[in-house]
């Protein structure tokens, strides 16, 4: 359940109301004018429903100054629902705001999202050059590099082009101090027998697309469905880190061919969680408010997908002949 909290101009009431009614709001009640002159409304409604009441109200707070909706998440509530209603909660996607806030703020390029890219870079490469599983798989969870990947797919998602510019930059820019500095490390360190941690993160094969595939699908939907502890799990199964950390020690250290295995897994990744991100926000109907946007995002979210598709059987191409010489 959530409570919108509603701020409007005095002469929108009866529409609000309307709203209400014809939305089948659980509740709705009129409190009255406020100190600043608007009039002040509460609306209680099922999860399913805060989507079609924001983008009903939207309108009559949209340029209109202090005007505003606030949505509050009702944490308990008597008596209890059914289990068909707690079970159409369930299955209720988050708010387009919502998923638009998670988004925009993964995809802020700031200096904490820098200083977790070090942290994490230098825990996993020592974690793979001393074969610490422990170290790779903490350094897997505190790598922000998977959150601009998806507000990449939800820009593309909602036409919103800012988003997407925002989070390809914040990508780029994680993507290349991560490498740098491995570079840095290939260099400096002295290099004895590749551990098995390492030498994992330099091959790449069908299973690496399937399981990309798969674990981006399960992003978008845990990102949709608000279940965000699946996060963790996504974060450890498609890492971007360590793939990024292997090929610029790879690089550094002048092993050119272990550097083309690792760039190769870490481009397998980026695209597989990508593309399946943008076909699970298609699948669950997530796009923009108006007809216009809407027409637009289509046409984005088509473009892309094949984009993607085009560029992941170029690089499967790339493992099968990349296989085919290490055959030979």
């Amino acid at each position: 359940m959530k409570l919108l909290a509603i701020l409007t101009d005095p002469r929108d009431t009866d529409r609000v109301a309307a709203i209400a009614e014809a939305r089948k709001a659980e509740e709705f009640r009129i409190e009255g004018p406020v100190q600043s002159g608007h009039q002040a409304m509460r609306l209680l409604t099922s999860d399913d429903k805060v989507q079609v009441f924001l983008d009903d109200l939207a309108p009559l707070v949209d340029g209109v100054a202090g005007a505003r909706v606030l949505v509050i998440p009702v944490e308990l509530s008597l008596p209890k629902p059914s289990d068909a209603q707690r079970k159409k909660e369930d299955t209720a996607l988050a708010a387009r705001e919502a998923l638009y806030a998670s988004a925009e703020k993964s995809a802020r390029l700031d200096r904490d999202y820098v200083i977790l890219v070090v942290l994490s870079t230098l825990v996993a490469a020592i974690g793979m050059l001393e074969n610490n599983v422990a170290a790779v798989i903490g350094a897997m969870v505190i790598a922000p590099l998977l959150g601009p990947n998806m507000a990449f797919g939800l820009g593309t998602a909602l036409a919103d082009t800012a988003l997407m510019r925002s989070a390809l930059k914040t990508l780029v820019v994680g993507l290349s101090v991560a490498v740098g500095l491995s570079v840095v490390i290939g260099l400096i360190w002295p290099w004895g027998t590749l551990s098995n941690e390492l030498l994992s993160r330099t091959y790449v094969g069908w299973d690496s697309v399937v399981l990309a595939l798969a674990s981006g699908a399960a992003a978008a939907l845990s990102m949709t469905s608000g279940l965000s502890s699946v996060l963790v799990g996504v974060m450890v199964a498609v890492a971007l880190l360590p793939p990024a950390a292997t090929f610029g020690m790879m690089l550094g250290s002048g092993k050119w061919q272990l550097a083309l295995g690792a760039g190769l897994l870490l481009a397998v990744n980026i695209v597989c969680v990508n593309l399946a991100c943008k076909l699970v926000f298609l699948m669950k109907g997530i796009e923009p408010r108006t007809w216009w946007q809407k027409k637009s995002a289509n046409k984005a979210m088509k473009i892309y997908i094949a984009v993607w598709v085009c560029t992941l059987l170029l690089l499967m191409a790339a493992i099968y002949l990349r296989d085919q010489f290490n055959l030979q």
